[in-house]
């Protein structure tokens, strides 16, 4: 077991650091503006410049291996290094869930198919959206989903209703990767199928956007999307009938350990804003860095960033090692540890800003909701501590 960076990924994470330094660190007011100002909904201009910026100097789809040649293990410490800043990583074109989507369509998909929709993808011509989750139905567990995909000569027609679509809002969203059942009779976990639907398909109609503790998360935004008797035809499928389990099996693995890593650049730099605050504030007499319990509150932080970074490390090593199969446990371990910890630095974090880290004057309130929404995102915390206890009963 080797956490040792290669060359390559310390050359790589000196230039993303640089790169976030010198130019989205000092950009962020002005991304806060640029959404203010106008549309929510389209593209920015200042995401666009940095965009060419970096695809310049070769940090662009870091993400996927057979573009960057980059393992897991290797990936990990630059998407903490973007997460220290929840809009940066699209500025590389590592966000989700165009990164899952890309996984996809990289694994998955028919020349054709890579052709129309991965190409623009990896280019950032397009963004893309996923539509599994349903609001009528616990979608912790996807086998109770109920949309339907039905088939009718050449093509199918598909019927549901989704909700959460992440950058189904985004005025650049082409296409969207729907899960729904091509036969109800089939056992439990080969009921459901993906299919591509691109969204300018007659019937699939955004009927919302969904807040996040009243942020709307614009210009990507969480859709709700109606699917309408939306006719796609049948080279659309993806992989075959039945399938979708095992396609999403191979899209979730990769995507926590980058969501993960991304939570602990936010953990980080939630701690070095906590530390800045408590030596340049004074409090009943004495800065409040010399306050028993803030630096309590500040070792702690520390020892919980080192061991959920770790614990993170160990998972992608074990799917580089072994494949994401073989490492569900140590998956299922961080997608249950690392958006606790992430919280509970950040809360202290804001209190230790006192009213100024519930404003928008930092970053934390931001950070917070972040972080707490993928304690549902990438499922509850719940069914993975479900999952963990199954293996280790199973050991014995």
């Amino acid at each position: 077991m080797n956490f040792d960076y290669s060359a390559k990924t310390i050359e790589l994470q000196k230039q993303l650091a640089a790169f976030m330094d010198e130019q989205i660190c000092p950009n962020e007011a002005a991304y806060a503006a640029e959404i203010n100002s106008g549309d929510r909904w389209q593209p920015l201009e200042l995401i666009e410049i940095l965009k060419d910026k970096a695809k310049a100097i070769g940090l662009w789809n870091l993400f996927l291996p057979s573009v960057s040649g980059l393992s897991n293990l290797e990936y990990a410490p630059l998407a903490e290094i973007m997460g220290r800043v929840v809009w940066a990583s699209e500025v590389f074109n590592c966000s989700a869930p165009d990164t899952g989507n890309m996984e996809v369509l990289h694994l998955y998909g028919t020349p054709e198919q890579k052709q129309r929709w991965l190409k623009p993808l990896l280019d950032a011509e397009i963004r893309s959206c996923f539509s599994m989750t349903e609001p009528d139905v616990a979608s912790s567990d996807a086998t109770n989903i109920q949309a339907s995909i039905v088939s009718d000569g050449d093509e199918y027609i598909l019927n549901g209703e989704k909700w959460w679509s992440t950058g189904g809002g985004d005025a650049r969203c082409k296409l969207s990767i729907f899960m729904g059942k091509t036969d109800e009779t089939a056992p439990r976990h080969l009921q459901q199928s993906m299919i591509l639907v691109p969204m300018d398909t007659p019937g699939v109609v955004v009927q919302r956007q969904l807040d996040v503790f009243g942020y709307d998360d614009a210009p990507n935004g969480h859709s709700q999307i109606s699917f309408i008797n939306v006719r796609v035809p049948k080279e659309n499928l993806l992989l075959g009938e039945g399938r979708g389990f095992e396609i999403a099996q191979g899209r979730l693995g990769p995507g926590r350990v980058h969501h993960c890593m991304r939570l602990i650049g936010i953990a980080e730099r939630s701690l070095e804003l906590m530390c800045s605050r408590a030596k340049a504030r004074v409090a009943f007499g004495k800065p409040v860095a010399e306050q028993g319990v803030i630096r309590q509150w500040i070792a702690e932080a520390r020892l919980a960033i080192e061991q959920a970074r770790l614990l993170v490390l160990n998972a992608a090593w074990k799917m580089d090692a072994s494949g994401t199969k073989a490492a569900r446990r140590e998956i299922a371990m961080i997608k249950a540890v690392v958006p606790q910890m992430a919280l509970q630095v950040i809360d202290r974090a804001i209190q230790v800003h006192g009213g100024g880290g519930v404003s928008q004057d930092f970053p934390l309130a931001q950070f917070w909701i972040y972080a707490r929404s993928l304690r549902l995102a990438d499922g509850p915390d719940e069914v993975h501590l479900e999952s963990i206890a199954k293996m280790e009963f199973n050991k014995s």
